[in-house]
């Protein structure tokens, strides 16, 4: 999802869009950078033309509006520039308040929506992105947006006023003095599209480099147990600090272009300013320019370059926001290729029977997972699922989930095509208990109701007692609201997966899946855990994924899978005396060939 440095206007035109709802509040605050900037070049007109009652008195400007007494003349100068001056303070607040609440509600927008959009995109696409480059995306490439709304914007808008209004009183004073105070312009601006598109792929680079070093910090830190165990803390900095080095030596490529603009836009304001100064200078001497005039030119020559030297900051906030936009707004538009159709139905009481009917499946097109699955699983009944690593097993599970969609064939539950049905409905009416517990930061009764955070005490309660979590809850200092660290470090394995059992359980679901619910733990937790197995098996469709044979001889049906395909189906006896691949299975776990 790397940035197109073609066209940074693009993004612009594509955030304006995305912007819509806004359109209102970005007029108002456009409208109030406007009235700033008008006030705030005013006072040099005033200056022009206060020098020209002083040396021209009863003849001024202001005389010929009725006001000749000198005097009167001042008061009145003296009157509008304090009206100038509030009338610019006002505006300046508006407009300080409107960009940055547009801010920040425009970066609120976008990072609810690109949060919610990564939730709905299916499993395949989060393969192939790191964890650590959609942080960046969805925290820091947002905030450097809001960076660009808080002060770029506006002095975009001012530079632009600025050039209008001050163009304007040049010409109506001196066109030819108009003429040379405007030349550097046409140069300043070159050179700002110049270094616009000799920066645009710089900082797309840059925006780059954060999210794989953001990506190698997440890494580092959620495996900060493996590093340690290895004592490769050392190699581990010295990636990290490699990955920095990278971000540090692509930011000061970005910043080379950018710093080279100042200069450029310097000379070229010398040279305008230099220009009026002489030329204004010459009129006034050769009786062609009154005084006052001279003094309006001069001081506006000023108002109107010197904040050209800014541009470079705003054309850096500019494409440092343009970048982080296309990265944003390209997340967002990333297509949803497992969604409810329009005609989508709420499962409503499932029963839990559930058909695989002639099933193919593919991660890559090349590569078949499943090939021509066939399994009915009645509703209330127990199988499991056996076979070598990499037999599918946990394929059927995700496409079951509707985490994948195969190829071919079909998934049925109560007789409906998982298509027909909501994809929330189904999925909560489904309990996973996996191999990998994640648990959140946070308490035990947290962690237990994730799935309903309005079960009452007692729900969770009898949850944890199912799930035979109870004991070593009671045996904590603070029981159910202990604190069970990032991940549940704070508690042990066979811990962990209790309680992953129990908040599978407290959403009472018509189907429970056990993918290798027992692989992480000693055999005592193995036996707690599998008499609650047994208990909360009753009156529902379970699914289990084991290699612990021990673990599934009471199944209603066992299914061993083997290269992608079913090679045996039947009940723990019927297999174990078949001399098939799962007597051999059995053997060699236990030593014996009989129960």
């Amino acid at each position: 999802m790397t940035a197109d440095p073609i066209n940074s206007f693009a993004a612009l035109r594509r955030l304006i869009h995305y912007a819509s709802e806004y359109r209102l509040r970005i007029w108002f605050a456009g409208f109030c950078s406007v009235m700033n900037k008008l006030f705030d070049v005013m006072p040099e007109i005033l200056i022009g033309i206060a020098i020209d009652v002083v040396v021209r008195q009863q003849d001024s400007f202001v005389a010929a509006a009725g006001i000749t007494d000198p005097k009167h003349q001042m008061l009145l100068l003296a009157l509008l520039t304090l009206a100038i001056w509030i009338g610019e303070s006002i505006f300046e607040y508006l407009l300080l308040v409107s960009w940055r609440n547009l801010a920040q509600d425009l970066q609120h927008k976008m990072r609810i929506d690109a949060y919610r959009h990564t939730q709905q995109l299916d499993l395949a696409w989060f393969e192939n992105m790191r964890a650590g480059t959609l942080v960046a995306i969805i925290n820091d490439d947002v905030n450097q947006l809001e960076r660009f709304l808080d002060n770029g914007a506006n002095s975009l808008i001012q530079v632009a006023t600025t050039l209008l209004a001050v163009g304007g009183v040049f010409f109506a004073v001196s066109p030819g003095i108009a003429l040379i105070a405007f030349t550097p312009i046409p140069v300043i601006v070159i050179g700002a599209f110049y270094f616009q598109r000799r920066a645009q792929p710089l900082y797309a680079d840059v925006r780059e480099r954060v999210g794989q070093l953001a990506s190698r910090l997440a890494a580092n830190l959620g495996a900060i147990m493996t590093i340690k165990s290895f004592a490769t803390e050392d190699k581990e900095v010295a990636r990290v600090a490699e990955q920095s080095l990278e971000y540090v030596h692509a930011n000061r490529r970005a910043i080379r272009v950018s710093s080279a603009f100042i200069p450029v836009i310097r000379m070229a304001i010398l040279a305008g300013f230099v220009a009026t100064f002489l030329f204004g200078g010459y009129q006034v001497l050769n009786g062609t320019l009154n005084v006052g005039a001279y003094g309006v030119l001069v001081f506006l020559t000023q108002r109107l370059l010197w904040p050209l030297t800014d541009l470079a900051n705003t054309v850096d906030l500019y494409e440092r926001a343009m970048a982080s936009t296309r990265r944003i707004l390209d997340l967002i538009e990333v297509p949803v290729k497992i969604r409810d159709r329009e005609d989508a139905v709420a499962l409503r009481d499932p029963r839990g029977r559930i058909e695989f009917e002639n099933l193919h499946f593919a991660y890559r097109d090349d590569v078949p997972v499943l090939r021509d699955i066939n399994i009915d699983i009645p509703a209330g009944n127990t199988i499991a699922l056996v076979g070598q690593t990499g037999s599918g097993k946990s394929t059927i599970i995700k496409l079951l989930l509707r985490f994948y969609a195969p190829q071919a064939g079909q998934i049925r539950l109560d007789e409906q095509p998982l298509e027909s049905l909501s994809l929330d409905s189904l999925r909560r009416h489904i309990g996973l208990v996996s191999q990998d517990v994640f648990l959140f930061h946070g308490t035990i009764r947290d962690n237990i109701a994730y799935g309903r955070e309005d079960a009452s005490e007692q729900e969770i309660l009898d949850a944890a007692r199912a799930a035979e979590a109870l004991e070593f809850i009671d045996r904590l200092p603070d029981g159910l609201n202990t604190m069970v660290g990032e991940q549940g470090q704070k508690l042990s394995g066979g811990q962990r997966q209790r309680l992953s059992i129990a908040r599978a359980l407290l959403k009472d679901p018509a189907v429970l899946i056990l993918d290798e619910a027992t692989s992480a733990v000693d055999n005592e937790t193995e036996a707690a855990i599998q008499r609650s197995l047994l208990k909360i098996s009753q009156d529902r469709t379970t699914i289990v994924i084991a290699h612990r044979l021990s673990t599934i001889v009471t199944a209603d049906k066992i299914y061993v899978l083997d290269k992608g395909a079913i090679a045996e189906a039947g009940t723990h006896r019927q297999l174990k005396d078949r001399g098939g691949i799962y007597s051999h299975l059995w053997q060699v776990q236990t030593g014996r060939s009989a129960d």
